[in-house]
């Protein structure tokens, strides 16, 4: 079976990151698999895609050139003549979808987001038949799915899209003497909840809160929120409070942290906060997408309601008061994660689904 992995870019940190791990299954079972890419933006997806040994064709365009993306799909579908269209997010599933209704070819659509904007959810509605399958990438992710597309449960699918590896770089537990280490990893973007975490440790710093040991806090990624995060750090005075930028290793950099923080608005699964969880880290979590699920509350970490900064500067307040907890939480955190997401559980969901994937009119299995 020769698929075509159509994704919207090649953004770092974004829907194109589980792509080595999704494709490798599926060429595990014998598929030929290359990827489409709608954008490049910055790019820092390509290397991972590639060190794969994946094809990835990438377009020259804009974000709402949908038309010109459009003709580039047809042309680029056309040359390597798929059997199967296998999209990812909703320009490129709305896209794979005509391109498939005019070149008689199934396909098969990931749900990433636990948060559409309402023309998208209007639009996915109106075409959600002309892909043959559905799959989201957690129990929360395909319940929504069904409930605002109106997916039937013959052509919904769950696959988990986190793989835990035991043999992941894990973080060394805190010692006395030590600063605490806390860190976050995303896009700096309002969906991520940022400004509620500085709104957070500002708080903390105002009311005068003294931890037995000092802190600090790293958040990782880029995004269109940097200048406006910056200039709250500043102006809340948080001198502990660095954004590190991009890191293109972000299992060392969750290995360098005593402690996780995802406070997000919105998620699908959040792949981040199941990394730091796999690194060995406590974690406190927004309760949105599938982290209130896999994140115990007091037995992980924190589990707390999205937008709220002062349950979660509750939460950094009792995890930060009891350093020596960090690394019996961390311990747990690992083994939550590596018992409901291993390897081998990911491998058997993409066999699994990979065994009823359509195929074009002219093919047979």
């Amino acid at each position: 079976m020769r698929i075509a992995y159509v994704i919207n870019s090649l953004e770092g940190g974004g829907a194109a990151a589980p792509v080595p791990a999704v494709t490798r299954v599926l060429r595990a079972q014998g598929a030929e698999v290359e990827v489409f890419a709608l954008l490049r933006r910055d790019g820092r997806a390509l290397a991972a895609i590639e060190a794969d040994g994946l094809t990835v064709h990438v377009r020259d365009g804009q974000e709402k050139d949908h038309a010109a993306a459009l003709a580039w799909l047809d042309r680029s579908l056309a040359a390597f003549k798929p059997d199967l269209v296998w999209t990812s997010l909703t320009r490129a599933t709305l896209l794979g979808q005509l391109v498939g209704l005019r070149r008689r070819l199934p396909v098969v659509s990931w749900q990433h987001a636990a948060f559409l904007k309402p023309a998208n959810k209007v639009l996915l509605r109106a075409t959600q038949s002309l892909s043959q399958l559905w799959i989201g990438d957690s129990d929360n992710v395909t319940r929504l799915t069904a409930e605002r597309l109106g997916v039937p449960a013959e052509r919904l699918t769950t696959w988990p899209l986190f793989a835990a590896k035991g043999e992941a770089p894990t973080a060394r537990p805190w010692t006395p003497g030590q600063t605490i280490e806390l860190g976050s990893l995303g896009r700096l973007h309002r969906v991520k909840g940022y400004d509620v975490l500085v709104e957070a440790l500002a708080s903390l710093k105002a009311a005068g809160f003294a931890p037995p040991a000092p802190f600090c806090f790293r958040i990782a990624g880029d995004g269109a929120q940097r200048e406006a995060l910056t200039a709250q750090i500043a102006a809340a005075g948080l001198d502990n409070v660095e954004l590190v930028g991009f890191q293109p290793q972000p299992r060392a950099f969750l290995a360098s942290l005593h402690a996780y923080v995802q406070p997000s608005r919105s998620e699908g699964l959040c792949i981040a906060a199941h990394e730091a969880m796999e690194a060995g880290l406590p974690v406190i979590a927004s309760s949105v997408g599938e982290m209130p699920f896999t994140v115990l509350d007091q037995r992980t970490g924190y589990v707390v309601p999205p937008g709220d900064a002062g349950a979660l500067a509750d939460a950094l307040r009792k995890l930060l008061a009891a350093p020596e907890r960090l690394a019996d939480l961390g311990e747990a955190s690992r083994a939550r994660v590596l018992e409901r997401f291993g390897a081998d559980a990911f491998a058997r969901t993409g066999a699994a689904i990979y065994a009823r994937l359509p195929l074009g009119p002219d093919n047979r299995r």
